[in-house]
């Protein structure tokens, strides 16, 4: 199995950035895709942007141009959020699927966008 840890999340002014870290553990297969989703309260959980082994990236429309998914090992996922907006106010979870095809997910971080 894989255990994902979030970091990061914070209370930012709208026009702000933060930068959220998640280092994944535990497993002994390759880990395929990394990425992060977000949800608030009431609301459906979104894609915000993956990351392929080969550096592939895929970003939800309304992050496109503002935020950044990177990596520095293929088991670490960094996301830059920059010009952040009220939106953008979600917890954010980090999410991992490995050779398998199985699919993890982190405990999640709270972003609060002030206007």
């Amino acid at each position: 199995q894989v255990q994902l840890v979030e970091s990061g999340g914070d209370l930012v002014q709208a026009g702000g950035s933060l930068r959220l870290s998640c280092a994944a553990s535990g497993t002994a297969f390759r880990i395929n895709f990394m990425g992060w989703y977000r949800q608030a309260p009431g609301k459906q959980r979104d894609l915000v942007a993956t990351i392929s082994g080969v550096g592939v990236t895929n970003y939800g429309d309304s992050v496109k141009g503002r935020f950044t998914i990177s990596r520095d090992t293929k088991n670490t996922v960094y996301l830059q959020m920059n010009n952040l907006r009220p939106e953008d106010t979600a917890v954010y979870y980090c999410t991992a699927r490995t050779a398998t095809m199985r699919d993890y997910w982190g405990q999640g971080t709270q972003v609060t966008v002030s206007s």
